[in-house]
């Protein structure tokens, strides 16, 4: 069958030395809807993530490391290509990804890597350019997810992050010793609807979080912010809060579709098992039975949102965190740390609060920006920050530079390799290009819009159904309330960034229409 091909392959030279390599072991590992804000490295303010912490201390964090697409689909599509989504044919999660296209896979299994990857895909089309594959379906489940490999389906017990670093570790055991590998572990954590351990459930449970200071955002001067949907006062009571028929008399929330609809009921409790389902209620049937008999309105009731919404999101994020540990442990335990890059990233950013939002899409801070964290003791120095703007254009570049591969003229991303040895070029971009393309069909009525970043200004270009510019100044007003497009003291600003976007557009071949 299928998967002991794969498996024998994996295991020729098994009984090898592990010879530390010239050529590093690349490990991957992407979280889904990651908040940079999330990583005690980044910001403690909400959570301790130690073993995160651990991959910042021994390596390099990236404070302007951005998404050129900030949604799901698109985004793996830019990891595997190196190319912007208007190239490699993926700009929205309608589209199904064109697995016979050039990929960073590809070429690094062509270059001698055992290639692999473990979790999310999320690409529609079957996974191709790997050694071994094992995916969830679609979204995928929490719990008991079902996995797709090329031997067909299973259904796996258990919960999805521990899961996945499960069938990581197995890959990883069952490798073929004599050559390097590229490995992928894509999390499922913590994408909506955000569903912990049931280990973690009552962590946080007394916990009041702060209110970002624009949760009470009113937009002004931001028209296509004020028309989107994403406040955590609009999220679903029943699927995104947990709550139960008994617990409400109407479904208030539009939850991304863009007015109220009926009750969109996830029944979680449907994919758990006897013993899992009995913890699970003893959990939250607590929790619902404060709620009624709270009887919030108002002001009150959306806080009590925002603190159930970020008591469930963080829950997931302990979970991501200890698996990262589990795979740097295994790293060590097996003499495999010095030659091992070492990845960790999410698929894009995500609000938590902020300007009254969840979820991504917008050109905004919270949801352009990915965590970035990289360890490599053969040439990262522990310890190190870089300012410099790197993308997730700039993965697969990097990946085959790492690999002594060529990297093909038409991959539109560049290797970073330099910066993380602490040499940063000195034509190295001050500029990055965004564009997001998702509506007027898909969820939260995010409006079509393309812009530049510098590492002090942001212009933005909502089109499509609308017309309007946005200007910020990051360094006066990093959280973006202030909308100067109007102000003539940054009409000499608004023309020089007008004139980089359209250098950028032209580079990379991206025609708006």
């Amino acid at each position: 069958m299928c998967w002991l091909v794969n498996l024998c392959l994996w295991q020729i030279g098994i009984g090898q030395e592990n010879q530390p390599s010239i050529r590093p072991n690349i490990l991957f590992i992407m979280s889904d809807d990651h908040a940079r804000q999330a990583i005690s490295s980044y910001d403690s303010t909400l959570i301790r993530t130690p073993n995160l912490d651990r991959l910042a201390q021994e390596g390099m964090r990236f404070t302007n490391s951005f998404v050129t697409n900030s949604i799901c689909s698109p985004s793996r599509a830019v990891l595997l290509t190196g190319k912007y989504s208007h190239k490699n044919g993926l700009r929205d999660n309608r589209d199904t990804f064109d697995g016979s296209q050039q990929t960073m896979p590809k070429r690094m299994r062509a270059a001698g890597y055992q290639t692999a990857i473990i979790g999310k895909w999320h690409l529609k089309s079957e996974p191709t350019g790997f050694d071994t594959w094992d995916v969830l379906k679609g979204q995928g489940q929490y719990y008991n997810p079902l996995f797709l490999n090329p031997d067909g389906k299973r259904q796996i017990e258990g919960y999805a992050t521990d899961i996945i670093t499960d069938l990581a570790i197995e890959t990883l055991e069952n490798r073929n010793k004599s050559k390097p590998f590229l490995l992928l572990v894509h999390h499922k954590a913590p994408h909506r609807n955000w569903v912990p351990n049931l280990k973690h459930l009552d962590k946080f449970k007394d916990t009041q979080f702060p209110l970002p200071p624009t949760f009470f955002d009113d937009y002004k001067n931001r028209a296509a912010a004020a028309q989107a949907d994403m406040r955590i006062d609009d999220m679903f009571l029943y699927s995104d809060f947990k709550l139960q028929d008994e617990d409400f008399a109407v479904e208030t929330g539009s939850g991304g579709k863009g007015s109220a609809v009926p009750r969109l009921k996830l029944n979680y409790r449907a994919e758990l098992n006897d013993e899992q389902r009995k913890i699970w209620d003893a959990h939250y049937d607590q929790m619902r039975a404060e709620f009624r008999e709270a009887k919030l309105t108002g002001k009150d009731l959306l806080e009590w949102k925002y603190q159930r919404y970020m008591r469930d999101y963080l829950r997931c994020i302990l979970s991501v965190d200890e698996n990262v540990g589990r795979l740097l442990d295994y790293l060590d335990a097996n003499g495999m740390a010095e030659n091992t890059l070492v990845v960790y990233t999410s698929d894009q950013g995500f609000y938590l609060g902020e300007h009254g939002w969840y979820d991504k899409r917008f050109m905004y801070e919270e949801s352009l920006s990915m965590p970035l964290l990289i360890r490599y003791p053969r040439e990262i120095k522990a310890g190190q920050v870089s300012h410099d703007i790197v993308l997730n254009l700039d993965f697969a570049a990097t990946f085959l530079d790492f690999a002594g591969a060529a990297i093909p003229d038409d991959m539109q991303g560049e290797s970073f390799r330099a910066i993380l040895q602490g040499k940063t070029p000195i034509n190295w971009r001050s500029s990055m290009y965004y564009h997001y393309y998702e509506y007027p069909h898909g969820w939260h009525m995010v409006k079509r819009h393309y812009g530049v970043r510098t590492k002090q200004y942001k212009l933005i270009h909502f089109y499509n159904d609308i017309d309007t510019w946005e200007l910020y100044d990051l360094r006066t007003d990093p959280i973006e309330i202030n909308n100067l497009i109007g102000d003539p003291d940054y009409a000499g600003v608004i023309d020089a960034l007008k004139v980089e976007l359209q250098r950028l557009q032209g580079k990379y071949e991206d025609r708006v229409e």
